[in-house]
């Protein structure tokens, strides 16, 4: 199964420290290594850099972590394929335009079987993740037909939308992905996701990758600053929640704006508290 990072932040940050211990796991210190992809939120549009190479030897993932690229939200994938080939088209996450708003989507799991129909948004690769998102993305524009650049919907009923069709999508199987427009990030756990929030008073924090630590009060240099990050698995020392399978959560400007708890699916499972 693949590797999900997001960050949600109430200001531009950067993230060099946890990709630094994230892009590890794409080969390194585990074996998703058919694939990456980065993105970063600025205003509506959205920068992604992608590669179909092992992450811990991408020259391009070296180079990302050289930037200093800041955002509000970013997202990142590790693939490990279980279905669709190892190239470029099928590296998440992916990208369509809705409402005039660029959504961004990344999966971990495997849905069997699943072809649904498509009539507005099509994939361009082979990959179940990739059906599932353009299924999500044609159900949201048939659900909201007044919608538009500047009268999107309401985002509690946009949440209880997206749940719904989250329920339908995880009959099919494993269905833990993350999901943003640029607003706020989704995270819906069918299985294995987790996240910590960040805030003062910052102390200093460890990879569980790597033998790196930093002190986040001298990185962030900002006691306002309000930080979520949600990984597939705890990437620091910190401490980190385990959410429950079937919970569908939203983060904004670092905090959770919303908890919804849905049809767990395909993997049943127990919350619970993981690191310090």
């Amino acid at each position: 199964m693949c590797q999900l990072l997001g960050t949600s932040c109430n200001r531009p940050t950067q993230i060099y420290f946890l990709w630094s211990g994230f892009q590890r796991r794409g080969g390194h210190t585990d074996t998703h290594s058919d694939g990456w992809g980065l993105s970063f939120f600025e205003g509506n549009s959205v920068r992604l850099f992608m590669d179909e190479n092992s992450c811990c030897n991408s020259s391009l993932a070296q180079w990302v972590k050289c930037c200093p690229f800041k955002s509000n939200i970013i997202m990142a994938h590790i693939r490990r394929a279980t279905e669709g080939t190892v190239e470029l088209s099928n590296t998440h996450p992916f990208v369509r335009e809705l409402w005039g708003r660029n959504w961004v989507f990344a999966h971990n799991g495997t849905l069997k079987n699943y072809y649904p129909e498509h009539k507005r948004f099509f994939p361009i690769g082979d990959t179940d993740s990739e059906r599932a998102f353009c299924w999500i993305m044609d159900q949201l524009a048939e659900r909201f037909p007044s919608a538009k650049p500047n009268a999107l919907p309401d985002k509690n009923e946009l949440l209880e939308v997206l749940l719904e069709l989250t329920t339908e999508v995880s009959k099919y199987g494993v269905f833990n992905y993350i999901l943003s427009y640029g607003e706020f990030l989704i995270a819906r756990c069918a299985s294995h996701l987790h996240y910590t929030l960040r805030q003062a008073p910052f102390g200093v924090i460890k990879l569980l990758d790597d033998n790196q630590e930093i002190d986040l009060g001298v990185v962030l240099d900002d006691v306002e600053t309000q930080m979520a990050v949600i990984a597939t698995q705890p990437l620091t020392n910190e401490h980190w929640l385990r959410i429950q399978p079937g919970v569908l959560m939203a983060f904004e400007n670092g905090k959770i704006i919303h908890t919804i708890q849905g049809d767990p699916g395909a993997t049943p499972g127990v919350a619970s508290v993981v690191g310090k």
